[in-house]
């Protein structure tokens, strides 16, 4: 299992105002911090983040969840219905390189001093990201939007699923996931361009923007050819056999992507015959005649158990894989080679698993340093650094507003 790593990553130097909640924005800066970014996380003093509250299951005082999507942040609390909490925020805005915020209408930015006319008039090299349900134009700019909307309204939901199905949600929530990383790989990018012109920008993120993507070569297939997608379940639409299989005691996942492999899997079925029948020759054909092929590999693998299954297609080099469990995956001897189950020590839970990070970065490796913040936990320590003295910070929560 990877600990904590204390290398100053490919972000190092670079200022983070996280200003978002639920999942999508809290992502997205959780994973410009993995890569070295000091981020901070901007927080409403009665409650914060409503992802705080999202639980069971809760690990002491804190939700499973806000402890996976916050870590290498630290903590501050700001009443921005104040003048005196929003001139905080403006000095923080005025030192950093980036603001992520999750607020969808225009007329609640600008109450909150978030709006892109005001942050960009006060720092012109930042990079100003907003990410919503649906972005800032066309008909439904600012309706409100959450991800199970946004997985409905892209097409995704409707084709997931087996045939006899009801249209069925991700179980993850792949859009707000999606848009976080599309949101970080647009920050990454503004921040490069920024180191050419010396100018930063605004990015708009939709959820459903970013979901659609999920459609990747359906879309192609429909906007290309006319092919309507349909509900396969775990089948593929052009590609045959490429599924998972039942097997005498539990299932694998086989995965036939080339003719060659056809041929090797033929061979490790111990089935010559499959391979002379001309309505198998080619993947067109398979697909043409999927049920039927189906079937008849589906009966092969319910002879021998999965162990047995995935030694004879390992060895005939066919790519397969056992189907696990997320607890048996998440403990699993590769997945832990590879880093991506990592330990903090949280000020009050002690050591804390979590999923890592899947970049891998030769010279600069990303580093988990910090877990999620405590409600307002560096409130003193971030407001000194804005130039505040012991007797305003002290004023500063006295007041409330922090």
């Amino acid at each position: 299992m990877q600990k904590t790593a204390s290398n100053p990553g490919a972000l190092a130097g670079i200022h983070v105002v996280d200003h978002t909640t639920a999942l999508a924005g809290p992502y997205c800066t959780q994973l410009l911090g993995d890569l070295g970014a000091d981020v901070i996380k901007v927080e409403r003093p009665d409650g914060g983040d409503m992802s705080r509250g999202w639980g069971p299951p809760f690990v002491g005082e804190e939700s499973a969840y806000f402890l996976g999507t916050n870590r290498n942040k630290r903590g501050l609390t700001l009443d921005l219905s104040t003048a005196a909490g929003r001139e905080i925020l403006h000095r923080l805005i005025r030192q950093s390189d980036v603001l992520v915020h999750n607020v969808p209408r225009q007329v609640t930015r600008k109450k909150l001093g978030l709006d892109q006319a005001t942050i960009l008039g006060l720092n012109p090299k930042l990079v100003w990201a907003g990410i919503s349900g649906f972005g800032y134009s066309g008909p439904l700019a600012e309706r409100p939007g959450y991800d199970i909307i946004a997985q409905a309204m892209s097409g995704t939901m409707y084709i997931t699923g087996e045939d006899t199905s009801p249209p069925t949600r991700f179980p993850t929530p792949i859009a707000d996931l999606t848009a976080g990383i599309y949101t970080a790989l647009a920050i990454v990018t503004a921040l490069y361009s920024r180191a050419q012109t010396g100018v930063g920008q605004a990015i708009d993120m939709a959820l459903l923007d970013a979901q659609a993507t999920w459609l990747s070569n359906l879309a192609s297939n429909y906007l290309a050819a006319g092919e309507r997608p349909a509900k396969l379940g775990n089948a593929h639409p052009s590609i045959v056999p490429y599924q998972p299989f039942p097997t005498r005691d539990d299932w694998i996942i086989v995965a036939v992507g080339s003719e060659r492999l056809w041929q090797a899997l033929v061979g490790a079925l111990d089935l010559p015959r499959l391979a002379e029948q001309k309505e198998f020759a080619t993947n067109k054909d398979r697909l043409r005649n999927r049920d039927v092929l189906v079937r008849l590999l589906s009966e092969t693998f319910m002879q021998r158990g999965s162990s047995e299954w995935l030694v004879l297609l390992n060895d005939a080099n066919i790519p397969c894989g056992p189907i696990l469990r997320p607890e048996s995956s998440l403990s699993q001897e590769q997945m832990l080679a590879r880093g991506m189950v990592v330990e903090l020590q949280h000020p009050a839970l002690g050591a804390l698993k979590m999923l890592g990070n899947p970049i891998n970065l030769s010279a600069t490796p990303v580093s988990y340093r910090r877990p999620a913040p405590l409600l307002g936990e560096h409130n003193d320590e971030i407001i000194r650094e804005l130039g505040y003295s012991k007797e305003q910070v002290d004023k500063l929560r006295h007041d409330r507003i922090i």
